[in-house]
């Protein structure tokens, strides 16, 4: 069971289905989902690089395209993110940079991470939405999903976080090929420096930034939280265990960030990174040769991406780290979503998947095996990668800073009865608050907007007093004796004991496998 349940994950990260419900669920520039706002107004800020000409809305200052970092290209391509050059006068703050090199689709339509539009290697840039008048106001930084593959910080419009009394800022990282890729080419003429955790070290860098310059926005650069869905869940859970980003925020948050990572070292990748470019058809040895590839190249290369132990800036996994106490200790949220199984794609499931379903399974799991052996792999699914690990996560992290564990259960009302659970993603327009792009408001119903109003108040409170505060029903932090989650559902609540013979039993399974020792 363990290497078949790993083993998918790892395919669908690799083929980019982790972030395949993030271009229906994920935000965008437009203020879709509010009442028509006023002609914004010109908004100044002067960052320790130059002065930024933004915008000001009813809700927010906001402040697009920030570099955080120099353009990591030519000599500069996979290494560490070096400091942004400053700029002579204004720089036009209004409008949104470039996405990361990734896959677009040709008819100018979202990709799987939502993205769209140009495309820059010079991409290492951040967006702001600041409160108006702020002082001293607790920051949220977004790590956006899309399987270390696509996506952008640019798609998610922080303006109702800003309106209810926080800065948000969303980032972007180097993604694929370009962010997440070692070669024993590259480790030669590394001289020292880390090598293939290049995201993770954006993400650190876009941190340090914050620390830097957040307070100029009104942010409290003492009061961090970091947040991200999926990769960006997984990213999450990869910086706790990060030495170089402790101390550069003070709580987190988990959405679909999976918890359980089998140990992938520096010569691995470096393995995995030769034989992609080789099934790619693409012949350089050298560093040199490598670097002067065309970016486009290097975004058709296809491997399993996202943070690894590459000796350096991640010595241990993070379920090492967390299984060692050897992580950051700080309050914690995290969940997962009931139809996560959606990333195995609308079925029918291949028999070679359905028939590696262990015997046991059947005897554990027997509502979901009385509806067939597709409803029992997809059930088995979203418990072995999503759910088990979350409230592992919980109950490692519990004896330390508090944890509160969730389950998202919620499906918008214009998607029932189509729609049996709520699928990967699906929860991002309820904590923003915010329905994107492509949602027309006449679609979003008023239940909808109340479990909006639920979530968004959760996070809003966590980020500014480090405990979630949401509706009448008081959300207790997680205690594995006790075993009681909050439910986000139909019928939100506390549950206990949620599921818990199939997490123990996927549990059981899974964990001795992961290097724990």
């Amino acid at each position: 069971m363990t290497r078949f349940w790993i083993g998918l994950a790892s395919a669908l990260a690799a083929a980019g289905l982790a972030g395949a419900a993030h271009a229906q669920a994920s935000g965008g520039q437009a203020s879709a989902g509010q009442a028509p706002e006023a002609q914004p107004q010109t908004a100044r800020v002067k960052v320790e690089t130059g002065v930024l000409v933004g915008e000001e809305t009813d809700r927010a200052r906001v402040f697009r395209n920030i570099p955080y970092a120099a353009a990591p290209v030519g000599p500069l391509r996979w290494r560490p993110p070096q400091g942004a050059a400053p700029w002579k006068g204004e720089r036009d703050a209004a409008k949104a940079g470039p996405s990361c090199p990734q896959p677009m689709n040709a008819d100018g339509s979202p990709n799987t991470g939502g993205a769209n539009g140009p495309v820059s290697e010079d991409c290492l840039q951040l967006n702001v939405y600041a409160p108006k008048g702020a002082k001293a106001a607790p920051v949220m930084v977004w790590i956006h999903g899309g399987s270390h593959r696509t996506g952008a910080g640019w798609i998610y419009d922080g303006s109702n976080f800003a309106r209810d009394g926080v800065v948000v800022v969303a980032i972007n990282y180097r993604l694929g090929a370009l962010g997440w890729f070692a070669h024993p080419a590259l480790t030669a003429a590394a001289g020292g420096e880390p090598v293939g955790n290049y995201g993770l070290m954006d993400q650190v860098a876009a941190l340090k930034w914050v620390q830097r310059n957040i307070a100029k926005f009104g942010g409290d650069p003492k009061n961090v939280t970091v947040f991200g869905e999926s990769a960006g869940g997984m990213s999450t859970l990869a910086l706790l265990a990060t030495p170089s980003a402790r101390g550069l925020y003070q709580k987190a948050v988990v959405q679909s960030g999976l918890g359980w990572f089998e140990p992938k070292t520096l010569a691995d990748k470096e393995k995995e990174g030769a034989a992609a470019l080789a099934q790619a058809g693409v012949s350089a040895t050298t560093a040199e040769e490598l670097r002067a590839l065309p970016a486009e190249t290097l975004v058709a290369v296809n491997a399993q991406f996202g943070p690894f132990t590459d000796g350096r800036v991640m010595t241990q996994t993070a379920t090492q780290a967390l299984a060692r106490g050897d992580f950051a200790d700080v309050p914690l949220i995290i969940g997962w979503n009931s139809g996560e199984d959606s990333l195995m794609g609308p079925g029918p499931l291949g028999q070679a998947a359905l028939a590696q379903i262990p015997p046991v399974a059947r005897v554990i799991y027997t509502d979901e095996a009385a509806k067939g052996d597709e409803a029992l792999a997809r059930a088995l699914f979203t418990d072995r990668v999503f759910g088990g690990p979350a409230r592992w996560v919980a109950a490692k992290a519990a004896p330390g800073q508090p944890a509160w564990l969730y389950h998202f259960s919620y499906v918008a009302t214009r998607l029932r009865p189509a729609v049996p659970r709520a699928g990967h993603a699906m929860e991002i327009p309820y904590v923003w608050e915010y329905w994107g792009r492509r949602t027309p408001m006449s679609l979003v119903s008023d239940e909808d907007r109340a479990m909006a109003t639920l979530m968004h108040a959760c996070w809003v409170t966590f980020a500014k007093a480090g405990k979630p505060r949401c509706g009448a029903e008081d959300w207790p932090a997680y205690d594995p004796a006790a075993d009681v989650l909050m439910e986000f559902g139909l019928e939100s609540g506390l549950r206990a004991g949620f599921r818990k013979s199939r997490l123990d039993a996927v549990q059981a399974a899974t964990l001795p496998g992961l290097g724990l020792n």
